[in-house]
């Protein structure tokens, strides 16, 4: 499984439409093949920032949904509306156990 991490700082004056447009991506990319889970959240200590945390089947899923005009399409659109650079990390995780 592949886990995504990643976040933006969106500027006061565009946190509306950063989070609309994170939740739209959000609910788009829960259709696409692979996606295990994808949700972002208010930082509790930066309101202004949103972190997103994703979980894909594998690579490739990752891979396509990169590819996926939307997608691309929103973090370009993340760029002009960010207060600074967005962040994102990529992890190659298996799950030791069930607790």
């Amino acid at each position: 499984m592949i886990v995504v991490t990643g976040s933006v700082t969106a500027r006061q004056d565009s946190f509306d439409e950063v989070r609309r447009l994170s939740l739209e991506h959000v609910h788009r990319s829960r259709g696409e093949p692979g996606c295990i889970s994808h949700a972002v959240h208010v930082d509790c200590e930066n309101p202004l920032r949103l972190v997103f945390f994703e979980q894909w089947a594998d690579r490739t899923a990752l891979l396509n949904h990169f590819a996926v005009p939307a997608s691309r399409d929103f973090v370009k659109s993340l760029q002009s509306l960010a207060a600074a650079a967005t962040s994102i990390e990529l992890y190659d995780a298996t799950r030791l156990e069930k607790l």
